[in-house]
């Protein structure tokens, strides 16, 4: 089988490599590109440990082909810290203790990120609505929907950024 050039963006960084057509974008983002916070959960995409944000929606990579990402713009829970300072949502799952294994976070963390970026003063209900996608085995979620509701607080009070 041949491989394909695939150009795209990778946590603000272009990216242009060859791939098999047949190559699951975790595999990808894991094997090539040494990322590994998405994690390979149920390969099935029902468990969400797995997503990424491509072009603005929560993908499961386990399911996506990579060349389907062909001058996309993506971005994995590695994209939220900037220069060592943790993203507000990073931020509030470790004050509201929103994990304990961290297996999901990777996940959790890309979902509460596009979420909040839809709906930036969501209510509880509408919290556990919009991660519903992502599973935790270890926790009850009720931290997760307090961090969640943090972070939403916490980008709110962020002064906007400026082109």
């Amino acid at each position: 089988m041949s491989k394909k050039i695939v150009s795209l963006s990778l946590n603000g960084k272009k990216v242009e490599e060859a791939v098999e057509p047949r190559t699951l974008l975790i595999h990808f983002l894991r094997e090539k590109m040494s990322l590994t916070g998405a994690h390979i959960g149920c390969e099935t995409s029902h468990c969400g440990a797995c997503t990424v944000d491509i072009d603005g929606q929560s993908v499961k990579s386990c399911t996506h082909l990579t060349v389907q990402c062909e001058g996309s713009d993506i971005k994995t829970v590695e994209g939220l810290a900037n220069g060592g300072v943790l993203h507000a949502i990073q931020d509030a799952f470790y004050r509201e203790h929103g994990l304990q294994c961290g297996f999901c976070t990777p996940g959790m963390l890309m979902r509460a990120y596009r979420f909040l970026q839809d709906n930036p003063n969501p209510t509880p209900e509408e919290v556990r609505h919009g991660m519903s996608g992502n599973l935790c085995r270890c926790t009850g979620y009720q931290n997760i929907v307090k961090a969640v509701l943090l972070a939403a607080k916490n980008l709110q009070q962020q002064p906007a950024v400026t082109a």
